[in-house]
């Protein structure tokens, strides 16, 4: 387990890609943002810029957030920069995230299996493995993510989580630690489809286990206070000056 990204206690409120209330989301005043309003997490995602960098951008193109249909992996960082993503601001680095917040700890989503050598690079230049928790939809990735920056946290991929929801149907610790091969936390949904994936059960194997169990994407305080009562130890969200308060009344 990553110990310093868990260092604080729980719970935890994750900057979902900042707080873009007045900027864009997954830009350097969209952290900026977060970390003034006193958010110590900040989560983010990358993808490869086309020489190398990893680069804080949730889609692979940039049609939703700037009209157009290039990809982020077909541009170099230069050209990302100087992309308008509303108010003047552009595309950033995860150097540059990691070396503008040395205080804060990191929740990094690594898009793409391109994306891998970059973010291990940027993480290991910035001396910041106790202070990210590295994750994938790919289990295989995060493993490789992970293997590469010792130290570091991560939370369970997509079949990984699969197999702790199973685990907690029979509420048996063991084999949810087994099924998440490795991972320190779960990181989901309260829904997938019309079914639902959070349940108490879930929550008390996980803590059983030794793992956290955060949820996303919760952005209404009742919501937030709902489950914090259902004992979850996180919050990913788009308002983490609510959740910060919503947490502070708790």
């Amino acid at each position: 387990m990553g110990a310093g990204w868990f260092g604080p206690p729980a719970p935890r409120v994750l900057a979902h890609r900042g707080l873009a209330l007045e900027a864009p989301e997954n830009t350097l005043a969209a952290f900026e943002a977060a970390v003034r309003a006193g958010a110590a997490y900040l989560e983010t995602d990358v993808h490869p810029s086309a020489d190398g960098a990893a680069v804080l951008a949730h889609d692979p193109t940039l049609r939703r957030v700037a009209g157009r249909d290039d990809d982020v992996a077909a541009l170099p960082l230069s050209e990302l920069r100087r992309v308008d993503l509303g108010g003047g601001h552009g595309f950033a680095a995860l150097d540059e995230l990691l070396h503008a917040f040395p205080e804060a700890r990191l929740n990094i989503d690594v898009k793409t299996d391109a994306a891998v050598d970059a973010t291990i690079d940027a993480v290991r230049r910035a001396a910041a493995a106790d202070r990210v928790l590295l994750t994938a939809f790919s289990d295989r990735r995060r493993r490789r993510v992970a293997a590469a920056v010792p130290g570091s946290a991560t939370s369970a991929g997509r079949a990984s989580v699969l197999r702790a929801a199973a685990a907690s149907v029979v509420r048996n610790p063991r084999a949810m630690r087994r099924g998440v091969a490795g991972a320190d936390a779960l990181q989901i949904p309260e829904r997938v489809g019309r079914a639902r994936l959070l349940s108490p059960a879930l929550i008390e194997t996980a803590h059983a286990a030794g793992l956290e169990v955060h949820v996303w994407t919760v952005n209404d305080p009742d919501d937030m206070r709902r489950l914090l009562a259902l004992g979850v130890d996180g919050l990913v969200t788009d308002r983490a000056d609510l959740a910060l308060r919503v947490v502070a009344a708790s």
